[in-house]
């Protein structure tokens, strides 16, 4: 291999470079996400906080919104409903680099405040860019389902609703009727969604380089636009971000030459 063709694949890797590998196990299937630690570093290590702290262990799913998000990390069902709040420390600076597009994971936080995020995450079941990418300053996408994972969140998303008020006003509930809400039965494990644990399968250096994300060239007008409205998941999708590191390469390479 020249020296030249080298120059250009680690160039290009470095500008493909992900990381850890983590798995959320719900009652109806594991997701896993392909994070990406060094677009949104922040965000990502305050969400790996609360991964190695096993904070999330028997979490609920508590908000779905068909066409939109389903929700997770802020409440723990501990045998009595409705699930509690989880502990959570202070909010994590906004970093909305990424695009909210479909199958994407973005912190979730306060209206009107985009320093807000704590422990909280949904994944976009939708393109949600035209509206997440700019509303409260940007919504940061921390990561990508990967593999099947987006068909279990599309499980979770098709699942009746229920409205228990507070943050369960969009509860999704497995094997429960509006009957059974009528009567005052009390959901329990059995009808949530329970997320037993997340944990880190991979913690690689780089993982999945064939991943790029799409930058939020909404709130960030300076940055290149995609080669391409969207991506599909897990899945590689060229994109801008890959272009510009051969331009940058060629660049270099002209340089060298001249």
């Amino acid at each position: 291999m020249s020296s030249k063709l080298l120059l250009i694949l680690c160039m290009v890797m470095s500008c493909h470079v992900q990381a850890t590998v983590v798995e959320v196990r719900t009652s109806l299937g594991n997701i896993q996400i392909n994070l990406f630690d060094e677009v949104t570093p922040q965000n990502v290590d305050n969400f790996l906080g609360y991964v190695n702290a096993g904070a999330y262990q028997n979490n609920v799913v508590h908000r779905s919104v068909p066409g939109f998000i389903v929700q997770m990390g802020g409440f723990e069902y501990a045998n009595r409903f409705p699930p509690e709040g989880i502990s959570t420390g202070a909010g994590v600076t906004n970093e909305p680099e990424l695009s909210n597009l479909r199958g994407t994971i973005a912190m979730a936080k306060l209206s009107g405040e985009p320093n807000s995020a704590t422990s909280q995450f949904f994944i976009n079941v939708s393109n949600n860019a035209s509206n997440l990418d700019v509303q409260n300053s940007g919504f940061t996408v921390i990561g990508q389902v990967i593999g099947n994972g987006m068909d279990v969140a599309d499980a979770i998303a098709e699942l009746p609703r229920f409205n228990y008020g507070g943050a369960f006003t969009d509860l999704p509930l497995r094997d429960f009727s509006a009957a059974d809400a009528t009567n005052g039965v009390e959901p329990t494990d059995d009808n949530l969604v329970v997320i037993s644990d997340i944990v880190v399968i991979d913690a690689a250096a780089v993982t999945n380089p064939d991943l790029v994300p799409v930058a939020n060239t909404l709130i960030n007008p300076s940055t290149p636009a995609p080669s391409s409205p969207s991506a599909t998941p897990g899945a590689s999708s060229g994109g801008t971000l890959t272009l510009w590191c051969l331009m940058l390469v060629g660049i270099i390479i002209t340089r060298r030459v001249l």
